[in-house]
């Protein structure tokens, strides 16, 4: 059969049947390529069928499978975490200390940095289980494609790390102590890990070492990993078996989407979560559902609703608006909103939006100050700061009120009790500006910011949340918005070209003349977010964990660039000369509504 009368999406081709899971398809220049549905991966290498004689099941949906370890020389430390937001490489994954998740135990005997599970139904072969000196309890497995790990069935855990090879922790003595807040504990088989009680995380990385980061990570960014690897190892946060298949049109997301995500109950809405746009055909692997969320994300705090407003005519950070009462659904509708965000949060996705610092505080159910005021109502801030430094005694005729303007009404509000009839004086102006600034921020829109948090803690338990900042809760929610071009260009990978080609160099120097907002349009098109993880381009997710950024030689040089946003991956075609270059992603960045899906 010829590649251009063979069927799309066929479990054969012209050499015989694909193995349980794959189908081969067809790029947009006739090239086959292949689907496979048990990793939700592609290749352009056909697969094999296993040769063992006993069939190979398909791997359960929530088997987290061994993965292959990047080289060393492209890593800067061989440890990686559990979170696929900030794996310390965004090349494949890699392994250290036998862990080929890199995840980081709960406590000793965690299963959560099992690739496989021990049982009937893993994809594996088990071979030399007894009688080749592995310790008690150990097997030697291999994956389909003839990779050996071992099981270590007393801890219910794996490893490609032989234990036989393994040499036990030495703690040097000449260290010290630990760190305030730490321990040290051992695992069965004799491992050392670490235990900050102040973060409630442990970690195989002697504290009193240096960080294997690298230098230039700020401390934030090394905390905020720990908090991260507990975060999402807890059982509250796995995905859960099965899939939720949400279909709305582009042109309603907002519409759509509240009638779905309230339709449902968080149960379902823990599935792997699938999104369809309404006429438009695509496997979502990933880049549909972050394309949905940027998309939603712009609809549902437009101002235009009355939910949220700007903070300041100089400041696009969003806060509650406090007269959203003028929908009478609005507290659904933040229901919805906090629904819409623990979903994003709970399936690793961004949100194209920031908040004030308050809001983030308010969701950990920290105090709001004065500071925080400061983004909300600078003239109001400077007020209540003059108020703090200077002595008010026969200087200022207040009470403990203050006065709110309801459409048009100005409405006096009492700060505590009987309020109206308490002088503010020097002795308590502390107590008077804490209540203003308590109630300018957070109690206006109290009932508002309730009905969120219901939607947003049916996703997010707030014993977990809580174990965050509201720096690192930003982070967490919209990811890193700076774009910087030249770790973009570092983390970037080739396909039919060199880096020291024509279109390459012309591309980057596009990039580098482009502003903020057009660089982000570029990278929304090409990853299906505007955002990219905290550390930066070698972090960046694609439907199967990291996947660096690709630019490959593909397509017409009189059409348009195309992206495959599952992938993270650009089709450039060779242009002739720089303007030509320019323009045509220029369109393909800014009239391109759509993107290539594989």
């Amino acid at each position: 059969m010829s590649s251009s009368t063979r069927p799309p999406g066929r479990n054969y081709d012209e050499h015989g049947p694909l193995p349980s899971g794959w189908e081969v398809r067809e790029a947009p220049g006739g090239r086959p390529y292949y689907v496979d549905h048990n990793s939700r991966g592609t290749t352009w290498t056909r697969p094999h069928i296993a040769t063992s004689s006993t069939p190979q099941p398909r791997p359960q949906p929530t088997a987290v499978q061994p993965l292959q370890p990047a080289p060393a020389g492209n890593l800067m430390s061989r440890r990686i975490l559990v979170d696929d937001l900030l794996q310390p490489s965004g090349t494949a994954q890699h392994l250290q200390h036998g862990h080929p998740s890199g995840s980081l135990p709960q406590t000793p005997g965690s299963n959560a940095e099992t690739p496989a599970r021990p049982n009937s139904t893993s994809p594996t072969t088990p071979r030399n289980t007894t009688s080749n000196g592995l310790p008690a309890g150990w097997e030697e497995r291999s994956t389909p494609a003839g990779r050996p790990y071992f099981v270590d069935h007393n801890t219910r855990t794996t490893t490609w790390v032989d234990p036989r090879t393994r040499v036990v922790n030495q703690i040097p003595s000449n260290l010290g102590p630990l760190p305030a807040g730490w321990e040290m504990r051992m695992t069965a088989t004799s491992r050392v890990y670490f235990v900050d009680h102040n973060t409630r995380t442990t970690t195989w990385d002697d504290p009193r070492l240096p960080g294997s980061c690298g230098d230039d990570v700020p401390q934030y960014k090394r905390d905020f990993r720990r908090k991260l690897v507990y975060f999402r190892s807890q059982p509250s946060m796995r995905t859960a078996a099965g899939t939720c298949s949400v279909k709305v049109r582009r042109n309603h997301i907002f519409e759509d989407s509240y009638s779905e995500i309230m339709r449902q109950s968080p149960s379902e809405l823990k599935k792997r979560f699938m999104i369809r746009f309404d006429g438009e055909d695509g496997l979502d692997y990933g880049g549909l559902s972050r394309e949905y969320f940027f998309l939603l994300s712009h609809e549902m705090f437009n101002p235009f609703y009355c939910l949220f407003e700007y903070s300041a005519q100089d400041n696009y950070t969003l806060q509650i608006n406090p007269a959203s009462g003028v929908n009478p659904e609005h507290l659904n509708y933040f229901k919805f909103i906090g629904r819409v965000m623990g979903l994003a949060v709970f399936h690793r996705r961004f949100l194209d939006a920031y908040f004030i610092v308050s809001f983030y505080k308010m969701i950990l159910r920290r105090k709001v100050t004065l500071t925080d005021l400061e983004s909300v109502d600078a003239e109001l801030h400077r007020g209540l700061k003059w108020m703090l430094e200077n002595d008010i005694t026969d200087v200022l005729d207040e009470t403990f009120t203050t006065t709110v303007d309801r459409f048009g009404e100005m409405i006096t509000i009492e700060l505590r009790p009987d309020g109206a009839n308490i002088p503010v004086t020097e002795a308590n102006k502390a107590e008077y500006v804490d209540a203003v600034a308590e109630n300018r921020i957070a109690r206006r829109v109290k009932e508002q910011f309730d009905s969120f948090m219901v939607g947003f803690n049916e996703f997010i338990p707030q014993e977990l949340v809580s174990v965050f900042d509201e720096r690192e809760l930003e982070l967490l929610i919209g990811g890193m918005s700076e774009i910087d071009v030249d770790d973009w260009n570092k983390f970037t990978d080739y396909r039919g070209y060199e880096v020291n080609d024509d279109v390459i160099q012309w591309f980057w120097k596009i990039l580098r003349s482009w502003p903020p907002e057009k660089k982000a349009r570029l990278l929304q098109f090409a990853t299906g977010t505007s955002r990219i993880p905290v550390n930066g381009f070698k972090d960046l997710q694609g439907s199967d964990g990291p996947r660096r950024f690709t630019i490959e030689k593909s397509g017409d040089p009189n059409g348009l660039p195309k992206s495959h946003t599952c992938f993270n991956r650009i089709d450039l075609p060779p242009y002739s000369d720089y303007q030509i270059l320019e323009k045509k992603l220029t369109l393909a960045v800014e009239e391109t509504v759509g993107f290539a899906q594989e």
